[in-house]
């Protein structure tokens, strides 16, 4: 099983390819939670997550007839970075095998680090089978993205930094794809100290771990779905799920709707861009998923930054759909001069912000004489909309609320 000391021999390796990242005190999230919330902030990592920790020291540990051969991976995003950029650093050649839909910002980042891209097959899955097949045509060694301990020490060097930042912190938040990441966290922080507290965070939509660890034995889901496509993992992996049996404290899941209010809270109020798998600490965290004290000393891992702009625009919006500040909706008015004069003066007494109005004559679900009228606005709060839609029906309007 990973060691404390394998932990310790990673951070002289990382140290000249991966960064020290800031470790900052929240005063927003503290009051929002009761809690001392300090972000640990590995968004500021080389390639905008932590995965580069792991990748180099996987790297760096090999002989050098493997270094000579090259290495191999399948990812479509964080990983592929990281090992390219860790193989290019280190003289390494690297082939990076990505699903032939993978986004193509990450594919070009990927391919700026220095790595050879290999585009194949409709899915992750695809591109591992093909992967593998490089690996043993060209005599490569594979670096797996969670399930290895070099790999796995390499991101515990995140969980020393965080002790020598913060000797006193007492809990850990860390989020849990196929389990490498907090792996290393966890042996880091329980070889510091064994009393800090460490919780590992599932998105619901892919969570294999709780299930594991009830069961005693991996549980492989048959499909995931979630925003945070970072931790969008079947299952964790072998090595893994020994080391989070033996040294997590507790792991907890969350909503993808849960996800998008911590991503966007973090954007309005601490300016800090995360991917869903980054949001996923605080999201637990400010969902009240786990017990803590008043004043604990809490530290969310926020793993990384690598977010798709189509991605954060719908899950912007999802965050302010959920903390009530945007609102759509449908009624019917009557087709005549003024009507819908009268409905934008009682939106307006209510002090809601119209974004758009669509205005249809032609539906078939309406009278002849009315039409149907859909508006996109903005509002202030939950108890703000329920104001609006109070006002709404007091003046006569049937509404339907769209999201």
């Amino acid at each position: 099983m990973l060691s404390f000391d394998d932990v310790l021999a990673a951070r002289d390796r990382v140290a000249e390819t991966a960064r020290h990242t800031p470790l900052d005190y929240s005063h927003t999230f503290s009051s929002m939670t009761g809690a001392t919330v300090h972000l640990k902030l590995e968004t500021f990592q080389r390639t905008g997550a932590f995965k580069i920790r792991g990748a180099t020291n996987r790297i760096a540990t090999l002989s050098d007839a493997e270094q000579a051969a090259g290495v191999v991976t399948a990812s479509a995003g964080n990983h592929a970075q990281g090992v390219a950029l860790a193989a290019t650093r280190m003289g390494v050649d690297a082939k990076i095998v990505m699903p032939e839909h993978a986004p193509v910002s990450k594919v070009e980042a990927t391919r700026s680090y220095g790595g050879e891209v290999v585009l194949y097959g409709e899915d992750y899955d695809a591109a591992a089978e093909r992967a593998h097949e490089i690996e043993r045509e060209e005599g490569r060694t594979y670096v797996h993205a969670f399930d290895d301990e070099m790999v796995m020490a390499g991101q515990g060097t995140i969980g020393l930094e965080i002790y020598e930042d913060l000797p006193e912190v007492e809990t850990v938040v860390v989020p849990i794809g196929g389990g490498g990441l907090i792996s290393g966290i966890a042996t880091a922080l329980k070889g510091r100290d064994e009393d800090i507290r460490v919780i590992g965070v599932q998105a619901e939509g892919a969570a294999s771990a709780p299930a594991s660890l009830e069961k005693g034995e991996i549980v492989e889901r048959d499909s995931v779905e979630t925003i945070a496509d970072g931790i969008a993992t079947r299952k964790i992996g072998e090595r893994t799920f020994e080391v989070i049996r033996e040294r997590v404290d507790e792991v907890v899941t969350v909503t993808d709707s849960e996800i998008a209010v911590a991503l966007t809270k973090l954007l309005e109020r601490s300016k800090t861009l995360v991917e869903g798998a980054g949001a996923v600490p605080l999201a637990a965290l400010l969902a009240g998923k786990f017990d803590y004290e008043d004043d604990e000393i809490i530290v969310p891992a926020l793993c990384g930054g690598n977010i798709d702009l189509n991605v954060l625009t719908t899950v912007i919006m999802r965050g302010l759909i959920e903390t009530g500040r945007y609102l759509r909706l449908r009624t019917v008015l009557k087709d005549r001069p003024g009507a819908l004069d009268q409905l934008v003066e009682v939106i307006s007494e209510q002090d809601a912000n119209i974004y758009a109005i669509e205005h249809d004559r032609a539906s078939r679900d309406i009278a002849l004489n009315d039409a149907e009228v859909e508006l996109d606005l903005e509002t202030k709060g939950h108890e703000h909309v329920q104001s609006l839609l109070d006002a709404l029906e007091a003046n006569g309007y049937e509404i339907e609320v769209l999201v």
